[in-house]
């Protein structure tokens, strides 16, 4: 078996202004389609991110795979690695996002953007779900939380209408978020993107949903957006409330300091984001919980080795999540069956996405009682909806938007924001 085409495609789909550390999202997220399909007739399936940065390495990785086995991820990476030493990429990112928009990171982005799709291929050539390839699965179901933010009523771009899920930005309105994304999807736990309001804001958010979800899980997550002093004052003030509490520091050196302090268990996927900074936070003892992302861990096998290092130290687990469509949903919940040290409920911000721009056939995926069931369909078990993946790439040609950029969209509602951190 070999590969006979690769097909690349940007796509652009609507994103409410949801708030962070960083700025607010813009009007679209873009994301990137890949579609392998091999000499047999069968195809493998990708997503990851679609910035431009990242496009240029795609584009410039497709050629090398001519002809390529799929079982030869040993061949797919020196190809990777040769197209990051030799490939200039544009950047106009404001200042890093998150560890997907880090250049450090190109290329485990680059190599798990398609692994997944060869092992998505090679798994319907043997006629098998992808967990069985990954090993088999230790859960049938993968649990997912309630993702939480702070918003805005409407995107402040004229021609953008109103956002369906309304203002969040108290707490009795952020209780109502929490009301519909659970009671649609059935979530057992909620995390909040913080970082955004004064912290003792959102203490009184926490607290809130804290006695209207007595006893389900909260976790806060501030994005490294509060200085040490702070941190130690709110986790004092949340202690007892959250499961774990998530990068309100920006170093892994604070976030030792705080654990320290304040006995908390802590998570990250902001200082822990490789196997070197993984030494580091077991020499530091900084954080207890580590969350991955295949889309920048280096892939899903890459993620397994990683669950096994968390096992070796008595670390936790779970996964990480960016705005994304359904194939990232799959491969997350697949390498998520596939691991027995799975601590907690990965996130998703799957629920904000718009039902009418998924591209999967069948559309919107669901969630049964808070969590993603895996079926017995070979590979991913998806399959493309060409008209809606078209449709989607159109939005991407006419929204203008190339490269996510948080800090600036933000800059529309307030010019003289910096997005500086830690900014309290």
């Amino acid at each position: 078996m070999h590969l006979s085409s690769v097909k690349i495609t940007p796509i652009a789909f609507k994103d409410p202004p949801l708030l962070n550390a960083a700025g607010i999202h813009e009007p679209y997220a873009l994301r990137t389609i890949i579609e392998l399909e091999s000499d047999t007739g069968h195809i493998g399936l990708g997503e990851t991110y679609g910035d431009a940065p990242v496009l240029d390495l795609l584009h410039a990785l497709v050629p090398l795979l001519a002809g390529m086995n799929p079982f030869d991820l040993n061949g797919l990476r020196r190809r990777v690695q040769q197209v990051v030493d030799q490939t200039r990429v544009s950047d106009n990112t404001a200042f890093t996002l998150a560890p997907g928009t880090d250049p450090a990171k190109n290329v485990q982005k680059l190599y798990s953007a398609f692994e997944v799709a060869f092992l998505d291929m090679q798994a319907r050539y043997l006629g098998m779900p992808l967990v069985d390839l990954l090993g088999g699965r230790v859960r049938d179901a993968v649990p997912f939380s309630a993702y939480l933010f702070f918003k805005y009523a409407r995107h402040v771009d004229a021609d953008y209408p109103d956002d369906a899920w309304g203002e969040a930005l108290t707490p009795a309105q952020l209780v109502a978020q929490a009301e519909t994304m659970i009671a649609r999807h059935g979530f057992k736990s909620i995390k909040l993107k913080a970082g955004v309001l004064t912290p003792q804001e959102e203490v009184a958010c926490i607290q809130a949903l804290a006695d209207r979800f007595p006893g389900m899980p909260l976790r806060i997550d501030p994005n490294g957006n509060w200085a040490l002093d702070t941190a130690i004052d709110v986790g004092k003030q949340l202690d007892g409330l959250l499961e774990y509490y998530e990068d309100p520091c920006p170093t892994l050196a604070d976030m030792a300091a705080l654990h320290q302090a304040t006995g908390m268990p802590l998570a990250t996927n902001m200082v822990v984001t490789d196997l070197a900074q993984f030494r580091a936070n077991t020499m530091a003892q900084g954080c207890q919980i580590i969350l991955s992302d295949h889309h920048y861990w280096g892939g899903l096998r890459d993620t397994q080795l990683l669950a096994r290092m968390c096992e070796t130290f008595g670390l936790g687990l779970s996964m990480h999540s960016n705005s994304h469509l359904g194939i990232s949903l799959v491969a997350m919940a697949h390498v998520a069956a596939s691991v027995p040290l799975l601590s907690y409920a990965c996130d998703t911000h799957y629920p904000w996405l718009d039902p009418d721009e998924e591209v999967v056939v069948g559309g919107q995926l669901r969630f049964q009682d808070g969590a993603f069931v895996l079926g017995d369909a070979p590979g991913l078990g998806l399959e493309i909806d060409q008209d809606a993946l078209e449709r989607l790439h159109q939005q991407y040609l006419a929204c203008g938007i190339r490269s996510r950029n948080d800090a600036a969209q933000m800059r529309k509602y307030q010019p003289d924001w910096t997005g500086k951190a830690p900014r309290f």
